[in-house]
């Protein structure tokens, strides 16, 4: 898997690192020259005593090691140009698809285990990168030329190389082998630890109210201790590692010592025939051990490739139209025709044949008991996931044709959760319309009923609002978010039960502005409040997915029973009867 990952992100910089091979080649190339060089300064200048000798050698070396620094400087800034560009190049990738996603393929992976692909797996895979440029690339040329060089050394030394380097890699692969499995489990603890913190985050005000952060302590402790318990395994095995490797290492070099001493007391080999060897073999074993180091990255990234490559390879369940429809026959209009919807993995569906037509200066508004089905119906015109059976026509054409470009200027949605994004009230309005002039912004904030609180903000319009609009009420952020839908001027407006945080006064004010503003649009709302919608023109009432009453308010509360007890089910059952 990470194999087809880095073919295809490696792909765009030829040029840097065909730079970065020929640097290397330079600088290991100089380093295995270097002890031939020594062996000769000793050899032939230090044991005769010819100085000359010593000094055009010792200025010959110390122009190889300058080129050898310059060469490894430049190996290095390729590397990491080359892995900052791919780990750039991947998270693009990871969060365009994350963007292409429908709220399936969400829930399907989750926000922790997205965020966690996005930026600490592709981070693993760029470490791997990166070791594998600067330390791997010159590894093969060192192992090979230094064994060439110590052969014509001395030859009948060489055969400690063969004994040497299986045991090396037969070490490395008993490790490699339990950390495999040891790098996966620690990704999913990550995952588990991003999620556990992102909930309680998010949901401290719910913790504090139910007085349960002994609880949410214990939870994130547990998912705390395993990956510490998983990252302390892997760190025992990664532990034997560079005793193992420098106990071979030793042996190696006293072995050396050893059978060398003996060639140099009958005369058979010189001095600096001797230290080259054992420069040349240490040489040849650092090139083993750089390749281990980053071996012991593999698993890990291994897993965080395959968890990255998972991402890519999921089709969005919303495919945009190969032939897309820019124009709107009849623009306004919305029509739900025998639509069906079923979760993914999901026993029962969620919507079952359901029908709905409204078109221009209309306000329809959907009701149903909790669970029915009015918030995945409303999910459906603006395409955040397609209907499995039936179609959803906005301006006359199935949203599965139409370009999406169209469809979002088309349609606004005010979600039941409002979100608003870090940054000011001013660029969260023109989240709708960028181009949207202050007067157009003050205008919408009138209708929401949101121009008092916001002139009291410091900075007004330019009052600075924090992730997720945490430092506003409830209420002020569901207006703001229904001021942002009113500065797109869509032709379609869907409110999903987007007024319970306002009061009943409030709440009237901004259905009277509103139902002036949008006297031309269409208008589909979800609400709760018998209040809300008992003046709309249409109100589809959900049971259980299924459409069991269609009429006015008035109609229904002679016709259909399931609304009947909605309604007296209400403390305002009396005002909204």
């Amino acid at each position: 898997m990470i194999i087809r990952l880095l073919r295809t992100y490696l792909r765009p910089h030829p040029v840097w690192l065909g730079m970065l091979v020929l640097f290397q080649t330079v600088q290991t190339l100089a380093t295995l020259y270097l002890p031939t060089l020594n062996a000769g300064l000793i050899d032939e200048g230090v044991v005769p005593g010819d100085v000359a000798h010593i000094l055009a050698t010792g200025a010959v070396m110390l122009g190889v090691i300058l080129v050898q620094v310059l060469s490894a400087v430049a190996a290095v800034y390729y590397a990491a140009r080359v892995a900052a560009a791919l780990g750039r190049d991947m998270r693009t990738a990871v969060f365009e698809r994350v963007q292409g996603f429908s709220v399936r393929e969400v829930g399907r992976f989750g926000a922790p285990s997205l965020i966690t692909r996005t930026t600490n797996d592709v981070q693993q895979v760029q470490t791997l990168v990166l070791m594998t440029l600067s330390l791997v690339v010159p590894a093969p040329i060192m192992a090979a030329v230094g064994v060439l060089m110590a052969l014509s050394l001395d030859p009948s030394l060489s055969w400690l190389l063969a004994v040497v380097i299986p045991v090396l890699v037969l070490v490395v692969a008993v490790i490699l082998v339990r950390m495999a499995p040891l790098a996966r489990r620690t990704q999913e603890c990550i995952d588990q630890v991003n999620r556990v913190v992102r909930e309680q985050i998010t949901g401290m005000r719910v913790v504090r109210a139910f007085v349960r952060e002994r609880y949410e302590q214990d939870r994130f402790d547990g998912a705390n201790r395993e990956l510490m318990r998983v990252s302390l395994a892997a760190a025992r095995i990664n532990a034997l590692m560079l005793p193992s490797l420098m106990l071979i290492l030793n042996g190696a070099n006293v072995a050396v010592l050893w059978l060398g001493g003996h060639r140099i007391d009958d005369g058979s080999m010189e001095i600096g025939s001797l230290i080259a060897f054992l420069q040349y073999l240490l040489l040849i074993l650092q090139a083993a051990i750089m390749a281990t180091y980053m071996l012991m990255v593999v698993p890990r990234a291994e897993t965080s490739a395959r968890r990255i490559q998972e991402v890519l390879d999921t089709p969005s369940s919303v495919v945009p139209p190969t032939a897309p429809v820019l124009r709107l026959p009849t623009p306004g209009t919305v029509e739900i025709q025998d639509v069906d919807f079923r979760y993914a993995g999901a026993e029962e569906p969620v919507l079952r044949g359901v029908r709905l037509a409204t078109g221009p200066g209309e306000i329809t508004a959907v009701i149903g008991s909790t669970g029915s089905g009015k918030t995945t119906l409303l999910h459906l015109i603006p395409r955040l996931f397609d209907a499995v059976e039936g179609s959803v026509l906005v301006g006359g054409v199935d949203v599965r044709e139409l370009d999406p470009v169209t469809l979002s200027s088309t349609v606004a949605l005010v979600p039941q959760n409002p979100l608003l994004f870090s940054g000011t009230v001013a660029t969260n309005l023109r989240y709708g319309d960028p181009g949207a002039d202050e007067s157009e912004l003050w205008r919408a904030l009138d209708i929401a009923q949101a121009r008092d609180f916001v002139e009291a903000l410091p900075g007004g319009l330019h009052a600075p609002i924090s992730q997720g609009g945490a430092n506003v009420s409830g209420g002020q952020r569901q207006r703001l978010a229904i001021a942002r839908a009113l500065v797109a001027r869509p032709s379609i407006y869907l409110f999903d039960d987007s007024f319970s945080a306002l009061d009943y006064a409030t709440d009237a004010a901004l259905r009277s502005a509103l139902a002036e503003h949008t006297a031309e649009a269409t208008v589909l709302l979800v609400a709760q409040r018998v209040s809300t919608i008992r003046h709309a023109d249409r109100i589809v009432v959900l049971d259980e997915g299924r459409v069991v009453g269609t009429g006015t308010h008035d109609e229904l509360m002679d016709t259909s029973r399931t609304y009947r007890e909605i309604v007296l089910s209400q403390p305002d059952r009396q005002e909204a009867a």
